[in-house]
C-alpha cells in the first residue's frame, strides 16, 4: 500500500509517498481501507516541525479521515465489515475528562497517522460515519467538528438566542457556525477577508465584521449585544486576538480556547474581574464525537470543504493549508 511518512525534520521535503505492507489487525482492532482524509493546521505543524512534538521517524502524518471496514479482529463486535467509519483524534479518550494518557494516542503525532491507503485502528477508536456524508465529508469530523462540538456545548452549552463569538473562517469556526445555526444561537463573525464573510454570511452568520478595517472589532462586539458581551467565544486565534476576546465576553461568560495561530501576553485581571470561564480545548471524547455525529444526522448536516486534493497531490493539500486561504476545510481523496 502507499502511506506519506515523516521522514526527517526537514519540512514538507521530508514528507514522502512510501510503499508499506497492508497492515494486519489484531483480535481487538480493525482494517479500514482509507477513502478520504482532512488536513488541520496541527497536521502541517507536525510535518513542519517534528521534533519538538516527540515524532518519531518514520510517521504517518494526520489525525482524520474517513473509510470502509475491510476486515476486523476476532473479538471486535462494535463493527462490521462494510461498515463506514471514522478514528477518533486520541484513541484511548472515550469519555469524561482528558487525561495525560489519551493524549498517548492522538493520531498522526506520538501515535501513526492515517494518510495512507490502509490503516488498522482500535475498535474503541473508532465511530460510526452519518448516513448523511459522503466520505469527504466525514473525514473533516475527527478534528475541527469534535472540536467546534466541544466547545459549543460542552462548556456552558450553546442555546437557541445564545451570542457566539467565531474567530476566522476555517475548519472549527466553521462547524462551530453550521452548529450555531442548529441550535438557533446568534452569532457575530469576524475575518479579514470580505469574500469570506460573504460565503459565512450565506451559511447563516448574523453578524459580519473584517478585523482588518475595524481594529477595535471588540467594540463593535459589544455594540452588537447592547453592551454586554457575548455569551460565548470559539477562540481560535491565541493570544494575538484573546485581549479583545475577553472585552467581548459579557460577564460570567465563557471561551473556549483552541488556537494557537498567534503570539502574544495576556493580562489575566479582566478575566477575573468578569468571572469569565475560559477552558482550554483539544479535541473531545468518542463520546462528544458520536453525539456531534447523531446531531449531524438528524439536522442534515454538511460541512463545508474548500477543495479536494488527489492522494497523489498531498503535499499540494499542506500548502494551501500553510497558505491559509482556505473557507472550510481541506481533503485528500484516496
Amino acid at each position: 500500500m502507499l502511506a506519506y511518512e515523516i521522514t526527517g525534520s526537514g519540512g514538507l521535503d521530508q514528507l514522502i509517498c512510501n510503499n508499506r505492507p497492508v497492515p494486519r489487525p489484531a483480535e481487538d482492532e480493525v482494517l479500514i481501507r482509507v477513502k478520504a482524509s482532512s488536513i488541520n493546521y496541527r497536521d502541517l505543524m507536525t510535518v513542519l516541525d517534528p521534533v519538538p512534538r516527540g515524532i518519531n521517524f518514520p510517521r504517518i502524518p494526520n489525525s482524520d479521515c474517513a473509510g470502509i471496514v475491510e476486515e476486523i479482529g476476532q473479538k471486535v463486535s462494535r463493527v462490521a465489515v462494510g461498515d463506514r467509519v471514522s478514528g477518533i483524534f486520541m484513541q484511548d479518550w472515550l469519555e469524561g475528562e482528558v487525561m495525560s494518557s489519551h493524549m498517548l494516542s492522538a493520531l498522526g503525532g506520538t501515535a501513526e497517522g492515517v494518510l495512507a491507503e490502509f490503516i488498522v485502528l482500535k475498535e474503541k477508536g473508532v465511530v460510526k460515519i452519518p448516513d448523511n456524508l459522503s466520505f469527504d465529508e466525514a473525514a473533516t469530523l475527527p478534528c475541527a467538528a469534535v472540536t467546534a462540538w466541544h466547545s459549543l456545548f460542552e462548556i456552558a452549552p450553546v442555546k437557541p438566542d445564545s451570542r457566539v463569538l467565531l474567530i476566522g473562517t476555517g475548519g472549527v469556526s466553521i462547524a462551530a457556525l453550521q452548529f450555531c445555526v442548529m441550535v438557533g444561537a446568534k452569532t457575530i463573525l469576524i475575518s479579514s477577508s470580505e469574500e469570506k464573510l460573504q460565503r459565512a454570511k450565506a451559511l447563516g452568520a448574523n453578524t459580519l465584521i473584517n478585523y482588518k478595517k475595524e481594529v477595535d472589532w471588540d467594540k463593535i462586539v459589544l455594540s452588537e449585544t447592547s453592551g454586554e458581551g457575548v455569551d460565548h467565544v470559539v477562540e481560535v486565534g491565541g493570544a494575538g486576538t484573546l485581549e479583545k476576546s475577553i472585552k467581548a465576553t459579557r460577564i460570567g461568560g465563557s471561551i473556549g480556547l483552541i488556537g494557537v495561530l498567534t503570539g502574544g501576553e495576556i493580562n489575566p485581571t479582566a478575566i477575573m474581574r468578569k468571572s469569565i470561564n475560559i477552558k482550554g480545548i483539544y479535541v473531545g471524547s468518542r463520546k462528544m464525537f458520536e453525539d456531534m455525529n447523531a446531531a449531524i444526522s438528524r439536522n442534515d448536516i454538511h460541512p463545508v470543504i474548500d477543495e479536494r486534493f488527489s492522494f497523489q497531490k498531498a503535499k499540494d493539500a499542506f500548502e494551501a493549508m500553510r497558505a491559509a486561504k482556505h473557507f472550510g476545510k481541506l481533503v485528500i481523496t484516496t
